[in-house]
């Protein structure tokens, strides 16, 4: 093998590492899991339609929210200490244009057969809500919408990314629009809004520096994690007017309130040390996750006793 292939060997790896990291693989679970669970609980079944909407939100979907934002943020990631881990790559300039290529090729086909399907099951509201989460995740990162620098704005449309893929899952399974269902979904929405608002507050002073306008930055460190507790609080006060067994759910966002109460009083100097409280919100978000599971196949076999 000659030295030249042996580079281009190299550099092949780089960018399929780079495209990897870029989509934030931590993250994959976070949207794909919401769409499943929420297409079967709604009454899909285990069907083509499950498998597209679980294997786009798993990885298409994030590389697209994710990697159009690694583009489009460059610069501002130079500048910030948290990216290179599972936090997010700085991604070179030279995978660019690959990763806005791939990103936009690899959803596309998915978009697609959803909106096919969407049309097919005569169901306009899947149609709405499948614009509406493409729509948000390229608006908050693309150039003069940068939905991200528009405080209030940054976390609702944070909260959709993840509650769309749900939203949708319900609505391609025909499902009805009980109070539980509701709540649950609303819940979820508050849960996403303080999760972002508190991983803004470790940036504080760093989006100040560099004029970029967020939650955070309006309101100042201590009072926006006091407002990201007031949403887990409002999740859990949601989930516990869902009925049983939903209910029990609502210990999943007293946790996360639990985790960033010790930086209720965080002063915008001292913002930065949100990053412990962010990074264990990363792993909780796996082990919530594992409990959700549980609790569904429980109340799953519960239901057919």
């Amino acid at each position: 093998m000659t030295t030249a292939e042996l580079r281009r060997g190299t550099d092949w790896r780089a960018g399929v590492r780079q495209l990897v990291g870029s989509s934030r693989p931590l993250s994959w679970i976070n949207t794909a899991y919401p769409f499943a669970a929420a297409y079967l609980l709604a009454g899909g079944g285990l069907d083509a339609v499950l498998v597209v909407g679980t294997v786009f939100f798993l990885v298409p979907y994030n590389l697209l929210m994710y990697g159009l934002n690694d583009v489009w943020d460059h610069e501002s990631d130079l500048a910030n200490p948290r990216k290179g881990g599972v936090e997010g790559v700085v991604l070179d300039t030279r995978w660019h244009r690959t990763t806005v290529l791939v990103s936009v090729a690899a959803s596309a086909p998915f978009v697609v057969a959803l909106a096919a399907i969407a049309v097919a099951r005569r169901s306009p509201a899947s149609l709405v809500v499948l614009l509406v989460s493409v729509f948000a995740v390229v608006a908050y990162s693309a150039p003069r919408l940068r939905f991200k620098e528009r405080p209030g704005l940054d976390s609702v449309t944070s909260a959709t990314h993840f509650v769309s893929p749900a939203v949708l899952g319900v609505t391609l399974a025909g499902g009805t629009w009980s109070w539980s269902v509701t709540a649950t979904l609303l819940a979820f929405f508050a849960w996403a809004c303080a999760s972002h608002a508190f991983g803004a507050v470790q940036d504080v002073r760093a989006d100040r520096g560099a004029g970029i306008g967020s939650i955070a930055t309006v309101l100042g460190a201590r009072r926006t994690v006091r407002l990201a507790m007031a949403g887990y609080a409002l999740a859990a006060a949601l989930l516990l007017t869902a009925g049983w067994p939903t209910a029990l759910a609502a210990v999943v966002p007293v946790a996360y309130l639990a985790s960033i109460t010790p930086f209720r009083s965080l002063t915008d100097d001292e913002c930065e040390q949100a990053n412990r409280g962010w990074r264990r919100f990363l792993w909780l978000n796996l082990v919530a996750g594992f409990a959700i599971t549980q609790g569904l196949i429980i109340a799953a076999f519960a239901a057919r006793g």
